[in-house]
């Protein structure tokens, strides 16, 4: 009878220390499961703040990510304008150099001769004067003289053709109105006979090349 009532009292002892151990799991358990509960309560509330926040901060990266291109794009906008304003300045530029140097090329052309052509003024002003005073061919009796005065006037024909190759022209107003720009006038006669202001002498002969004078006429 001792024997089975210390099996019995330890039995009961037994089950006791197993229920209190059971009992303590249990509040463990139930502790543990009211802090996640409470963990995921706070990280929900966080989440749920971030959540109501986050829509602000999206807006304005969305402003940013849409503001930074426009922006990217005026600045490229304007460096294209940029690029073509100096583009058009330089074909602009160009042009104008190109039309000046033509202008250059036809002046040096037409007028590259004119210093030359000066030096040969006095060359066919004295073949001028040697035919004036030369005789003519009926008062000539000498073939010798004759040859002479036909060759002056060959010479003096050849210098006016290579004159008028070279567009220089001889100016001789003889019966023509009186002009400032190409004439000189010595002297005033009257004559009842002509207009005022025509030509009635010429003394010299003038020469030019196109409108730019290389000597009046007087």
């Amino acid at each position: 009878m001792i024997c089975v009532a210390a099996c019995e009292y330890l039995y009961i002892g037994i089950a006791s220390i197993t229920l209190n151990i059971l009992m303590d799991s249990s509040k463990q358990t139930m502790n543990e499961e009211t802090k996640n509960k409470d963990v995921e309560l706070d990280e929900g509330t966080v989440e749920e703040e971030t959540s109501q926040e986050e829509p602000v901060d999206l807006q304005n990266d969305e402003e940013g990510e849409v503001n930074e291109p426009s922006k990217s794009l005026d600045e490229l906008e304007a460096k294209i304008s940029e690029l073509k304003d100096q583009l058009l300045r330089t074909v602009a530029d160009s042009e104008n150099l190109r039309k000046r140097l033509e202008r250059e090329k036809e002046q040096t052309r037409k007028f590259g001769i004119a210093n030359f052509a000066k030096d040969l003024l006095s060359i066919a002003d004295n073949l001028g004067r040697a035919l004036d005073a030369a005789p003519t061919k009926e008062d000539v009796e000498d073939q010798a003289l004759e040859n002479l005065v036909l060759g002056i006037q060959m010479t003096e024909q050849e210098l006016q053709k290579a004159f008028e190759n070279n567009n220089v022209r001889k100016i001789d107003p003889l019966g023509e109105k009186f002009d400032y720009n190409f004439h000189q006038a010595m002297f005033e006669v009257e004559e009842t006979d002509k207009e005022p202001g025509i030509v009635v002498q010429v003394l010299q002969p003038g020469y030019a090349i196109d409108d730019r004078i290389l000597r009046p006429a007087w």
